[in-house]
């Protein structure tokens, strides 16, 4: 009998799920009702708007005008690249937003639809406009490979799994004892190495639209570099952490860097910017 309410609970998970195709690496990806890019987009926007009006956005500065313009640039990289692999109007509802805001933070992230905030606390770092594309290129890449659909469609089915199984499961101390163990066992096993393809996916989806956009995708790795010494060297085990180690990342970005410039010569580009 438990075993039947297992079943069903699984049964129902799968009917759930349904796909999307990442358009960089064609793969089905997981997209549950909920997650479409109509119900995400306005989410996303009234968010961004709210961030902005409860954090100091700063405009008119050699600065703001840097992210503007390399934000735009891989905008028009992404369009670019995306139309010329059979996925014209992929960003007909993207709304592309560039903005600085004064934190000390070292960050940036793109929303889903295109909405991207840069920290001045990471200008430092990139030392430039090279540097700067391969942050919001990494992030704009994010957003391109729907990775906020996904992480959401898995934490849906996280969450769904745990009612699910703690219904079949139907005694108190396996409920207890299977709790604990879904909830460890899930998030290091499934949800953080998850997370982690994410990054080191949109590490190389980044590298192209930086070297489409005319920057040299060389730079990302020495962007790791210097946010490798900035660190201290202090981070968790990478089969913990959300992120690859830096390490992994610089020498990933070593490696990918030669067929980025190669994608961009499809575009004509074959100077770039350091």
């Amino acid at each position: 009998m438990k075993s039947n309410k297992i079943i069903i609970a699984l049964a129902c998970l799968v009917l759930l799920v349904s796909c999307a195709t990442n358009p960089f690496t064609g793969k089905q990806t997981m997209a549950l009702p909920g997650t479409e890019n109509s119900s995400l987009f306005p989410a996303s926007f009234q968010q961004y708007n709210q961030f902005l009006s409860e954090n100091k956005v700063i405009t008119g500065t050699t600065d703001a005008a840097m992210v503007t313009r390399v934000g735009q640039k891989i905008a028009v990289a992404a369009e670019r690249w995306l139309s010329a692999n059979g996925h014209i109007g992929y960003l007909k509802d993207y709304k592309w937003e560039y903005n600085l805001v004064d934190d000390k933070a070292v960050n940036a992230w793109c929303m889903p639809g295109g909405k991207i905030v840069v920290y001045t606390g990471i200008l430092p770092i990139a030392k430039g406009e090279a540097g700067l594309a391969a942050i919001m290129g990494h992030e704009v890449a994010h957003a391109l490979a729907n990775h906020g659909q996904q992480r959401m469609s898995a934490g849906m089915l996280q969450q769904i799994g745990a009612v699910g199984l703690n219904v079949a499961l139907q005694d108190n101390k396996n409920i207890e004892l299977f709790n604990q163990a879904y909830g460890v066992g899930s998030q290091v096993g499934v949800m953080l190495p998850f997370s982690r393809s994410h990054e080191t996916e949109a590490d190389s989806i980044g590298l192209t639209l930086m070297a489409v956009a005319g920057y040299n995708p060389d730079q990302a790795a020495e962007l790791w570099k210097r946010m490798n010494a900035q660190s201290g060297g202090q981070a968790p085990p990478e089969f913990l952490s959300t992120h690859p180690s830096n390490q992994s990342r610089i020498a990933n970005l070593s490696a990918l860097a030669p067929k980025a410039k190669e994608e961009a010569k499809k575009f004509g580009v074959t100077s770039f910017k350091d």
